[in-house]
């Protein structure tokens, strides 16, 4: 057997990523929106003028008794500042761990004392959230402060950032670190129980950065502007920081001005390329500042839950932009399929490709099981949970045995699907929010996509109610868009035109908002336990 005489020990880590960006594209932009109230502007820096500032946290930190493996907590928004964090932590050896800025205090507390961080970097904006809980931490040695706020409740020898930056070079010793070690790590929302860690390697993360400026995923490149609206403390903002430091393209960060007004704002002063948001987002843009000017576009990712008809057609007829969905969660870094229609469509539309949930991407394998955990066909009829793996799938979870999550070397998602022969998903349904009425299986995905479909719906979420006939049967939450007035008998029978006669909900309830996790997804779980204690005026249809 010929071995190979390529050098296959070289170590795929963060550190090639970093001088990679820092040389050949030193001059590429990182900007950040410094408010959103009027004459509010934005700070910019080159990427070599990112790279010195991350030698100088690097050396900082290490001064701090920061070591190889010890981690350190980002909370922070979507900034130049964070953007330091994430090349300089992990490429001297140390672990990032981006802490989620909502998730409720106990689960924060949690998270940063089951990671055992040592140092956290907190903007001063949001020091009070952090506040809240540092009589908690038992492992915090330091905390560094970016900005001016109210950091009272955190304590004492709190330590200015800025002022610890200056008194250290650019021109850090990065150490050599193998590509199976941890180097950055997320915990997953916790809709139930506690958070769970995700550790990701650095190879993972190389594997997921190539990968994202690949044709198969958004193609970014040097010529791209990647306005970042999903947050840092989420898989990684998607991998699009590492993936456009590494490619050249140019970053701007929103901080927490997420809101319609001031995307609009940095739209039309920045002019990106490409964006990723999840829904809430974008049906707030679309509805709120129509107006606003995306020309400069070439693309829109969506993801963290389904992708309605109604906002891909929206972007379409309103901006001309293409919205893509794109698939994954946290546990696989997160992009594991997206949604680019294929060349040949099959008879279908274009938007009929775009609502399916993607298509799966190389390097990722993925399998759907039934019940007892057998394999189905990619027929695309044949219904079962989705597994994948791959090199940036996880394996474990952080310090916590979970081997129900884990299937003969598969991570199991959660997630209801069927697949078509060309590798095309479509989920169905969470596995905890499958609908079951009278032994036929009712998708809320797909009712929910086609209840939003309705001009006057802004967001709609199906869960299921007990049923004395039929056991289970599904109930519709409806947020209708501001100033429309539409009954439940009227929605009824626009459904009933466009979906299964079984599936049509007899109760419905209209709210004012569908509750969100901490991610942006709808938290069904909410609407379960409020409809459960009669908080929801609930109306049933003959």
């Amino acid at each position: 057997m010929l071995s190979s005489t390529m050098m296959d020990d070289y170590q795929l880590t963060l550190t090639p990523i970093f001088k990679f960006g820092r040389q050949v594209h030193a001059n590429r932009k990182i900007i950040t929106f410094t408010g959103a109230e009027e004459g509010g502007g934005y700070t910019e820096a080159t990427f070599a003028e990112v790279a010195d500032r991350a030698d100088q946290l690097a050396a900082a930190l290490t001064r701090l008794g920061v070591q190889q493996g010890d981690r350190v907590g980002t909370f922070l928004w979507n900034n130049q500042t964070h953007m330091e964090a994430y090349l300089a932590i992990p490429c001297m050896g140390a672990v990032l761990h981006t802490l989620n800025i909502r998730l409720f205090p106990e689960q924060l507390a949690y998270v940063i004392n089951h990671a055992e961080d040592k140092v956290i970097i907190v903007d001063a904006s949001i020091a009070p959230l952090l506040a809240r809980v540092r009589d908690q931490l038992t492992t915090v040695q330091h905390i560094i402060v970016k900005g001016t706020g109210d950091t009272a409740g955190l304590g004492e020898g709190l330590l200015d950032y800025d002022t610890v930056l200056a008194a250290e070079q650019p021109g850090f010793e990065y150490p050599e670190v193998t590509e199976s070690t941890g180097m950055a790590m997320c915990y997953t929302s916790g809709t139930t129980g506690n958070p769970k860690g995700v550790m990701y390697s650095h190879r993972s993360t190389y594997m997921h950065s190539v990968m994202v400026t690949s044709t198969a995923n958004i193609a970014l490149s040097e010529r791209d502007r990647m306005l970042v609206i999903v947050p840092m403390f989420h898989a990684n903002a998607w991998g699009t920081p590492y993936a456009a430091w590494m490619i050249g393209a140019d970053l701007v960060f929103p901080q927490q001005h997420l809101q319609s007004g001031p995307i609009k704002r940095i739209i039309h002063d920045t002019r990106p390329t490409l964006t990723g948001a999840v829904p809430t987002v974008l049906n707030d843009l679309l509805n709120n500042a129509p107006d606003t000017d995306m020309s400069s576009f070439r693309l829109v990712m969506c993801g963290g839950s389904a992708v309605p008809r109604g906002l891909i057609d929206g972007f379409r007829d309103t901006f001309n932009v293409p919205v893509v969905q794109g698939w994954g969660m946290t546990e696989t870094s997160p992009v594991c399929a997206i949604g680019h229609p294929p060349l040949d469509m099959e008879g279908l539309s274009e938007t009929d490709w775009r609502v399916k949930t993607g298509r799966i991407i190389p390097g990722v394998e993925l399998r759907i099981t039934d019940d007892v955990g057998e394999p189905q066909p990619w027929d695309g009829e044949a219904l079962g949970e989705i597994e994948v793996r791959g090199s940036w799938i996880t394996g474990e979870y952080y310090n916590v045995d979970d081997p129900e999550k884990f299937h003969d070397g598969w991570l199991r998602t959660g997630d209801v699907a069927s697949v078509m022969p060309n590798g095309y998903v479509m989920i169905s349904d969470r596995a905890k929010d499958v609908i079951k009425s009278g032994g036929e299986w009712v998708s809320s995905v797909d009712l929910e996509n086609t209840i939003m479909g309705h001009p006057a719906v802004l967001e709609a979420a199906v869960i299921g109610v007990p049923d004395d006939r039929w056991d289970e049967r599904p109930m519709a939450c409806v947020v209708l868009k501001q100033g429309e007035t539409l009954t439940a008998e009227e929605l009824r029978q626009w459904l009933s035109e466009r979906t299964a006669k079984f599936w049509l909900p007899e109760r419905w309830t209209f709210i004012t908002e569908v509750p969100k996790t901490s991610v942006g997804k709808f938290d069904k779980k909410v609407l379960r336990a409020a409809n459960e204690r009669g908080e929801l005026e609930v109306q049933k249809l003959a």
